[in-house]
């Protein structure tokens, strides 16, 4: 497969074969966000007004804390506190509450810098993966291989793919799509149908069969819980 600087992270992450792709993808973006802000992105006084403005939403407050040092940390939360001080609280006491700064503020509280990028280039990336799935079938059957797409990003591929996909592609791209999902949801009902079952008194001599981390599984799937078989 002829790599260039576009392709070469997707097929990278494509070249794995466990669990959703699309996870794999967002994991390492978040990573590397996290990684730019507590380091190179300190000295950029842009990044910083942004990051002062949006904040972090739970999970990405916890991973700067848990990839970046001390001091850099320390540094965002310094500027972002005080943006929250100079731009949601009154400048005088005894003040109303005022429902434009309350919006205002109930606004950042549901922003996050590093779930905007994320965001951003995801598209990107799903373009360069529809491209990619069109014209070169060496990542079309890599496409397929996949062990499923979670039903997150079976949502967000499906739906990016009515822009991303010229129309005389779409059917046969949303059928591989749906059959990494469907496959794999069938396969899940199964396990979890079978698990249920051996709770029956009358199997309690039976084969559990794959469905003893049916419920890790399961929630993988459905909410992008991060599940490791520690028997692989």
């Amino acid at each position: 497969m002829k790599e260039t600087i576009c392709t070469i992270p997707i097929n990278d992450l494509w070249a794995e074969k466990k669990g959703c792709p699309f996870c794999r993808m967002h994991l390492m973006l978040e990573q590397q966000y996290a990684e730019f802000v507590t380091g190179s992105a300190m000295m950029d006084p842009e990044t910083r007004v942004q990051t002062n403005e949006k904040g972090f939403c739970e999970r990405h407050f916890r991973k700067i804390y848990e990839v970046g040092k001390r001091l850099p940390n320390a540094l965002i939360l310094q500027t972002h506190l005080q943006h929250i001080l100079d731009n949601h609280f009154p400048k005088k006491t005894h003040t109303k509450p005022d429902k434009k700064s309350l919006q205002a503020l109930d606004d950042m509280l549901h922003t996050c810098y590093i779930c905007d990028r994320i965001q951003h280039d995801t598209e990107h990336f799903l373009r360069t993966v529809f491209k990619e799935w069109e014209i070169n079938p060496e990542f079309r059957k890599l496409y397929n291989e996949q062990e499923f797409i979670c039903l997150d990003h079976y949502r967000l591929v499906s739906s990016i793919s009515l822009k991303g996909v010229p129309s005389k592609h779409l059917a046969d791209f949303h059928e591989d799509t749906a059959n990494l999902a469907k496959k794999y949801l069938e396969t899940l009902i199964a396990d979890t149908t079978h698990f249920c079952n051996m709770f029956d008194y009358r199997n309690r001599d039976a084969d559990w069969g794959n469905s003893k981390d049916a419920i890790e599984r399961d929630l993988e799937f459905l909410a992008k819980i991060p599940y490791e078989n520690s028997e692989n």
